[in-house]
């Protein structure tokens, strides 16, 4: 069996809302069995689009032009609705950015954690009820009893997360999309759930693709990048090698808008309008 787990090769949309403007432009990267990759990028650089149309989930005012995404040996794009639906139900799986919003406000925790595992693994009530006491204990979550008999508003904004990512590893799925998991959180517990989902990959040994707009995070958790702007990829490549070697005036630009640790004293670095011309030029944009 390849280590390759997920090829996107040469995806291109446009926004049919924004008069046909593109919004991917020749989008490649590999993933491999086990390994993190970030997509990074300020707004509107087209990584939750990435995301999202290898969910299956863009909107209808955003159409693929060319190109393929393909999951193992299966390409998502053309695949039927039905297969689709089975593939993202048992080998894909989502952590959202909202624990909020993409929790029901009006079922209980037990109830959105036991629903797949009965309609897809054909467990008993009480089994389930059993597995996802053991993934509450897995993502930390104390008193495992209590949450799974609360609904999402008695709890806090990190234990939601903590059961999304429950959820999403509940079926032991080969690839997790994460959508800028943390972005609701403040600092304290946007390191735990980073430190959670990273040791829950690990323990598994599922791909992520890790939506997120800073570069702390990814040197947190990826073992790979890709560095987007405008829908086009920039640089990718290894973390180590992109963080400590980057080769775009771009990425040099964004490493030193972000602030220094090891130097509380420096001020940041906005990035210089020369670099936005310099990207535009190289992308064909007016």
């Amino acid at each position: 069996m390849t280590d390759t787990l997920l090829t996107i090769s040469g995806l291109s949309a446009v926004s049919d809302r924004d008069g046909g403007s593109p919004i991917l432009r020749d989008v490649s990267l590999t993933l491999n069995r086990g390994e993190v990759r970030g997509l990074v990028g300020e707004s509107g650089a087209g990584k939750s689009t990435i995301a999202k149309a290898l969910l299956g989930i863009l909107p209808r005012t955003v159409r693929v032009t060319s190109g393929a995404i393909r999951f193992e040996d299966r390409d998502l794009l053309t695949m039927p609705a039905r297969e689709l639906r089975d593939v993202m139900g048992e080998d894909i799986a989502l952590i959202p950015q909202d624990p909020q919003t993409a929790l029901n406000p009006g079922r209980r925790i037990e109830a959105q954690l036991t629903d797949g595992l009965r309609m897809r693994r054909g467990m008993s009530k009480q089994a389930a009820h059993d597995k996802a006491l053991a993934l509450l204990a897995e993502v930390h979550i104390r008193d495992p009893e209590r949450v799974l008999k609360a609904y999402p508003h008695e709890l806090s904004g990190g234990m939601r997360q903590r059961v999304l990512i429950a959820a999403a590893f509940a079926l032991d799925p080969k690839l997790v999309v994460a959508d800028e998991p943390t972005t609701a959180l403040d600092v304290t517990v946007q390191k735990q759930i980073l430190r959670l989902i990273r040791g829950m990959q690990r323990q598994t040994g599922t791909g992520v693709i890790f939506v997120t707009h800073d570069l702390g995070v990814v040197a947190q958790i990826c073992d790979s990048v890709t560095l987007l702007y405008a829908g086009k990829v920039i640089e990718q490549g290894s973390t180590a090698d992109v963080l400590q070697n980057p080769k775009h005036i771009y990425t040099r630009a964004l490493m030193a808008a972000g602030p220094r640790y090891d130097r509380p004293e420096a001020g940041l670095e906005p990035v210089p309008q020369a670099v936005f011309e310099q990207l535009r030029a190289e992308i064909g944009i007016k």
